[in-house]
């Protein structure tokens, strides 16, 4: 069943198109991950489902109510966790929690049961009356993550959970957003590090240039490059893209950040001597060639590109 539900989505802004005619579902329980470039439409997309912006045309809904119609509704059915802090620093954790359960009118009692439970999940029950001030960015994270979760939202929105955590503190957020998602709330995620989307993703879409681009699971879409890939540094990287490209074995040849990403249309194993013999054969010198599977990282630089963006 389809808990998040978005059709022919669109939203300007003056001559900008920030997201252009899209569409998608998202599954009740499922981890669902919205990638993309900076100033791709991810945060735009995020603001209209969750009531902050409304849509120029098309419609959006989440557990069946509409975002433009029924505002309340939607936001009683979400928790949002954004990129940036927006804790009170000048308040205790506990503090923190207690004035979101009040904005979310739960009942003291079944707040302060909520506030336990949840400061317990993310293990910090020992510094509920201390102030946010004195956390480390690890913690306000995780506290951000129980307040999310304090009046039990049916959709929780990650924009970027992670950004600027050390190793193990996104390793625990990550433990705790896989808890949460076995519980029941389904997961809508941003991130770029792609071993994290790789990782807790049900199903992915990438959306760049304000339009969604492609849609599949981790494995569908590292399908879609090929059977294998090859990182090849040359003499002549202009060259040898040329004669790639000419060959049946090749699917296509990009620049990576170490010279040449070689997608193949077949096993590598037996493709990657002809291709050598090749090069070697028109005299261009191998610096190195690296055969590997195709990551979700290949993916996301395959469809949208090297360029930077603002």
């Amino acid at each position: 069943m389809s808990i998040i539900q978005v059709q022919n989505l669109s939203k300007k802004f003056k001559s900008l198109t920030a997201v252009d005619d899209i569409s998608f579902t998202v599954n009740e329980g499922e981890v669902f991950g919205f990638l993309g470039p900076n100033g791709a439409g991810k945060t735009t997309t995020i603001n209209i489902l969750c009531t902050l912006l409304s849509p120029t045309a098309g419609t959006a809904s989440i557990a069946g109510h509409d975002c433009v119609g029924e505002p309340d509704a939607v936001r009683s059915a979400i928790g949002l966790i954004f990129q940036d802090t927006t804790l009170d620093t000048g308040l205790t954790a506990y503090e923190n929690l207690k004035f979101h359960a009040y904005l979310y009118n739960l009942d003291r009692k079944l707040a302060e049961k909520r506030i336990d439970e949840m400061l317990e999940v993310v293990e910090l029950t020992s510094r509920k009356r201390d102030l946010i001030k004195n956390f480390s960015g690890g913690m306000k994270r995780r506290l951000e993550i129980a307040r999310g979760l304090l009046h039990y939202p049916r959709v929780l929105f990650l924009d970027e959970p992670t950004l600027g955590l050390d190793p193990q503190s996104r390793l625990r957020v990550w433990d705790y957003i896989r808890q949460v998602n076995r519980e029941g709330t389904t997961i809508f995620l941003t991130t770029h590090y792609m071993d994290e989307a790789d990782s807790l993703s049900d199903r992915i879409s990438i959306i760049d240039h304000g339009k969604i681009i492609v849609s599949g699971t981790s494995g569908e879409l590292k399908d879609a490059l090929g059977e294998d890939m090859i990182y090849l540094e040359t003499d002549d990287d202009g060259m040898t893209t040329g004669i790639l490209r000419g060959l049946p074995e090749v699917r296509d040849v990009k620049p990576s950040l170490r010279g040449l990403s070689v997608t193949l249309a077949n096993e590598g194993s037996a493709t990657l001597p002809l291709i050598l013999d090749r090069l070697k054969a028109v005299g261009i010198g191998i610096r190195s060639a690296n055969l590997k599977k195709p990551t979700l990282d290949d993916v996301f630089v395959h469809f949208t590109g090297r360029e930077i963006r603002g």
